[in-house]
């Protein structure tokens, strides 16, 4: 959507490496934008770093081969390529051979003991996030492998830094009170230390979230010379903004050249949501467990009154109750999908193509401590919701075991009386400290009958769950595998050791995975050869395998059946669903792949859509500088986690809910809501009161899974309808932010008025940004009305008059028929055109009365010829409010005003909140709109009204004749023109800004300075 700076920089990449294709020309192109940007330097003196958004597939591997390349061809002998496994090394490897660089030895850090750095002189050292955090245990010349890697660095190194997957390095800024990662910290330190380096950041998901990007201190979007000083000054104008900010942000750096982002093409690709249907049987199982949960918390509650147990227990347990409340449903909703998974990979199978099975967990962890209970042996499929249930109750259940406490204290507990142990909090168990001499009762304990009534009632949690455990569904994975014809059939490839087979004899067993002459290690990539070479057509998955291996319908593979992939489970993050949805999707590949996501009716489940829908939309907006770029485009129907939400959770009734509620009570839900914490009941009083964080729309969702199926469901339908009459209410009010929005899309006619080009600060080339005047037309005509009409044949299209006559006026309208089944109709105006809310017939009948064109004609025209300046208030009521304060009212306007500001936006972006915010207040929205002009020209940029152009345009100060050809302006000698600001209202904040002296701009280069020729400022 925008065009990147012009090429200068001259590559020294063989012709040879070229013509023969060995990088293609959108890898030469990455290549060469890397190279020629780190040529810059930024304001605070370190080198600029270039980053590589490029989607999965697209060959990120071979454009970092080439970059390392093209240094090494120049002198620069020396490269670290950081990536997240070891096994990537030999990729790396194959990169470089691939390209002609084969001379060109790759080294791995771990590999290399600190009396060998010196040996290897030149060559790339390959190494993993981890061990670049790693400490030596023994001594040694280096205590780290940072201290390790600097020192064979040097300190004017000026090679290659390669950060490949670089998302592995965010939360260097967390949210909240959790700390930063240590890889995070030593990515920044090792930038920080080696300012001259050639850094590069490469990953699919590397800005996911703005937040994501700390550690990206060498794109000189904040610091030094730039419109944010802090990282933090950065985020929060961001975040304030939304996903349309992130989209400017995307924008600007591809115009600056700091970032290039391709997406392999989806034509081919096929996406398929699938919703499951539940059983009778599962939803009885579902129920049945929902109030096990509920009993649960209330006994959890109980226990920890009885044994007075201290705040910070209580805390610590809720946490852990909450977080496997989550896993625990998660887990059933989930199994609801295996006999749908089961049935539709069969089908395909038979079709001729072979299937793909995404999954996260493995639930490898409660098989190997159901097999411990077991003693090694196992009589059926480990339930791996049942091992989450028992893993809460038996470890963080309020009851302390007195016996196991008093052996450690070295108690005899049968001297003690049962009258003198004052009652206080376990938590104090560790803390307490025998008397000399006495070998009594420590003063701190609780009551030995509260400790009992608690054991029994964890031994009552337990009893049930085992009832319970014979109608929960086993392992998901164990489950798919054995359904689809076992190990022969399905190649597996995930992190777990060991797992569950079905025997001959019915009997069940564990197996470990490896085989006799392959080790565990190399499992995952033989697996991955035999599903490639057609040995088995079924792949199942899971987030161990999800980075790195290649699973597509590779032309050079023998198994070419088309891919169809399927989502079992959606991931916890978008980037991970975006690592999974590439292993099938990716360059050279024969046929393109089928997308099926696979969505239970539970509607808590909406809520893992709703986080990666999110995600997906951020990346979108990121990655490509527009949200609706991610390949998941149908999941943004269940992305509820939004402002409006929060909005609709802090109190606002529903209308026009299409559910129906005849078997819908409100106390029912009511005691749903109290049965999973969202409201609390007073212990005294009763009285009802709200969560803390009842506005948190991430615990609503998650919470609402352990209500039974029925009131889940009627819940959020409720919640969904009342969300969707919100956002339209936003929406009218103009309070949603809608992403880019296409200006011109329909029938409306796109002029550029005007243009007004301004030079901005910028590091590396002299920036610009562009004002334009954009005059939008969207009415229709009564010539292209007649000529509509001619065309309509339904009985009851035609020119209807409204019977209401308001301001001794009528409305005209076109009425065309588009539903004949529902009698839905689509309208026309003279001033607004097409309209999008189709009517039914009997609204249309209700408001209006079918006539002849000769009797509609005046109506149509006149309304038309007034919409050209008059907006609906003034046309049909006489006067306008606004209008009559003196300021624009486009309300029903046939033609309507825009000012879109292009170009380097990010920075200005500071200068201008603060000027548009003096004129409409701090809530002003700024929408990113991308349109055609008449004359073809695409536009993308912020738009504002008229009446915050002048005091913009009046801040940028120094309009200028812009050469693209020209790298450097000179500075003219006379000094600069003194540009006055229009009088506009609000605008005595910008009219200061603009009679102060420009800002100092730290450049290594001359300081820019336009001059104003031939523009009329008014």
């Amino acid at each position: 959507s925008v065009t990147p700076p012009d090429v200068w920089y001259q590559t020294s990449i063989s012709e040879e490496t070229i013509d023969s294709g060995w990088l293609s020309a959108l890898q030469l192109e990455a290549i060469t934008y890397a190279a020629q940007q780190h040529e810059t330097f930024l304001p605070n003196g370190d080198r600029a770093g270039f980053l590589i958004g490029d989607g999965a597939g697209v060959g990120k591997g071979r454009t970092i081969a080439g970059i390392i390349y093209e240094n090494y061809l120049l002198g620069r002998k020396r490269a670290v390529w950081f990536s997240v496994s070891n096994d990537l090394k030999y990729d790396a490897e194959r990169d470089l051979r691939d390209i002609g660089a084969k001379n060109i030895l790759v080294h791995s850090l771990n590999k290399i003991s600190s009396k060998h750095n010196g040996s290897v002189k030149k060559g790339v050292i390959f190494a993993t996030y981890s061990s670049l955090i790693g400490e030596s245990q023994s001594g040694g010349k280096y205590k780290t492998r940072l201290k390790q890697l600097l020192h064979w660095c040097g300190e004017d190194f000026d090679g290659v830094i390669v950060f490949d997957e670089c998302h592995k390095a965010k939360n260097l800024c967390p949210v909240g009170s959790s700390k930063p990662t240590k890889t995070g910290l030593a990515v920044l330190e090792l930038q920080n230390k080696l300012p001259k380096a050639r850094v590069v950041y490469a990953s699919a998901t590397g800005a996911s979230e703005p937040r994501n990007m700390a550690y990206m201190n060498r794109l000189g979007i904040w610091g030094e010379g730039t419109p944010f000083r802090e990282f933090s000054d950065f985020i929060q104008a961001v975040e304030r903004r939304g996903v349309g900010a992130m989209e400017i942000v995307a924008m600007d750096m591809k115009l600056r050249g700091m970032y290039i982002a391709r997406q392999l093409s989806f034509s081919g690709v096929t996406f398929k949501i699938d919703e499951v249907l539940l059983s009778q049987e599962y939803v009885k199982m579902y129920n049945k467990s929902v109030k096990l949960w509920v009993s649960a918390r209330e006994r959890f509650q109980q226990a920890a009154d009885l044994i007075d147990a201290e705040q910070r227990m209580k805390k610590s347990m809720w946490g852990q109750f909450w977080s496997a409340h989550q896993r625990f449903f998660k887990y059933l909703c989930i199994a609801s999908k295996v006999k749908r998974v089961v049935q539709l990979a069969r089908e395909e199978i038979k079709n001729g193509k072979c299937v793909v099975i995404g999954l996260q967990s493995t639930g490898e962890a409660r098989t190997l401590e159901a097999l411990e209970e077991g003693g090694g042996e196992l009589n059926d499929f480990v339930s791996t919701a049942k091992g989450v249930f028992q893993s809460l109750i038996e470890k963080h259940f309020p009851a302390p075991d007195r016996k196991k406490l008093f052996s450690l204290l070295g108690i005899d507990l049968t001297a003690q009386s049962n009258n003198n142990s004052p009652r206080d909090s376990p938590c104090k168990e560790n803390k307490v400290k025998k008397r000399k001499g006495n070998a009594g009762v420590p003063a701190l304990m609780p009551h030995q009958d509260a400790v009992e009534r608690a054991q029994q009632m964890k031994k009552e949690l337990l009893d049930k769950l085992e009832k319970l455990a014979e109608d929960l569904p086993p392992n998901t994975l164990d489950e798919l595998i054995d359904e689809l014809g076992g190990p022969e059939n399905v190649a597996e490839m995930t992190g777990r050791k060991g797992r569950v087979v079905s025997n001959d004899d019915g009997s069940i067993s564990y197996e470990s995975r490896s085989e006799l002459d392959v080790p565990v290690e190399i499992l995952n990539i033989t697996e991955k050869q035999r599903f490639m070479d057609g040995d088995k057509n079924i792949a199942i998955i899971s987030e161990a395998a999800s980075s790195g291996i290649s699973l597509q319908a590779d032309r050079r593979a023998k198994n070419q059946r088309r891919r169809v992939h399927m989502t079992l489970e959606l991931p916890w993050s978008a980037d991970r669903a975006i690592q999974q949805f590439g292993r099938t999707h990716r360059s050279n590949q024969v046929t393109a792949p089928e997308y099926v996501f696979l969505i239970s009716e539970l509607a808590g489940e909406q809520r893992f859509a709703s986080i990666v829908a999110k995600r997906l939309e951020s990346l979108g907006a990121l990655t490509h500088g527009d949200r609706r770029a991610t390949e998941t485009r149908d999941l943004s129907r269940f992305n509820f986690d939004n402002k409006v939400t929060i909005l609709f959770l802090l109190g606002t009734s529903c209308c026009g809910s299409s559910y129906d509620f005849t078997s819908f009570s409100f106390l029912d839900v009511r005691q749903g809501l109290i049965g999973v914490g969202l409201i609390n009941v007073e212990d005294r009083s009763g009285i009802l009161t709200l969560d803390k964080d009842y506005n948190n729309i991430g615990k609503f969702l998650n919470r609402i899974l352990g209500m039974e199926v029925h009131q889940q469901n009627a819940l959020f339908q409720y919640f969904s309808d009342t969300l969707n009459a919100v956002i339209q209410n936003a929406k009218k009010n103009g309070r949603y932010d809608m992403g880019i929005l296409d200006l011109g899309s329909g029938d409306e006619k796109v002029r550029k008025a005007d243009v007004k080009k301004f030079l901005t600060p910028g590091y590396s080339t002299s920036g610009h940004v562009e004002l334009y005047t954009i005059s939008v037309e969207r009415g229709m005509s009564w010539d292209e009305a007649t000529k509509m009409w001619a065309e309509q044949t339904g009985p009851d299209d035609g020119f209807y008059l409204s019977l209401q006559i308001r301001n001794n006026k009528k409305t005209a309208i076109l009425v065309k028929e588009v539903n004949p089944k529902k009698k839905l109709f689509l309208i026309y105006r003279p001033n607004t055109g097409k309209q999008l809310k189709l009517e039914t017939c009997a609204d249309l009948k209700k408001k209006y009365k079918k006539v002849p064109s000769e009797d509609a004609l005046p109506h149509w025209l006149e309304q038309y010829n007034s919409s050209a300046d008059t907006c609906t208030h003034a046309y049909w009521r006489g006067n306008c409010k606004k209008a009559g304060l003196g300021l624009v009212c486009e309300v029903g306007l046939r033609c309507r005003t825009y000012y879109v500001l292009c170009g380097s936006v990010l920075s200005v972006w500071t200068k201008v909140e603060g000027v548009l915010a003096s004129v409409s207040g701090t809530n002003v929205k700024m929408q990113i709109v991308r349109l055609r002009t008449e004359d073809g020209q695409r536009i993308v940029g912020r738009c504002r009204g008229c009446c915050s152009a002048a005091p913009c345009s009046s801040w940028l100060l120094l309009p200028a004749t812009f050469d693209h050809s020209c790298k450097l302006c000179v500075p003219p000698r006379e000094p600069p023109v003194d540009v006055r600001p229009v009088a506009a209202a609000g605008s005595a904040a910008a009219a200061d800004l603009a009679a102060a002296p420009p800002p100092e701009h730290h450049q290594p280069q001359q300081r820019l300075r336009g001059q104003a020729t031939g523009v009329d400022f008014g």
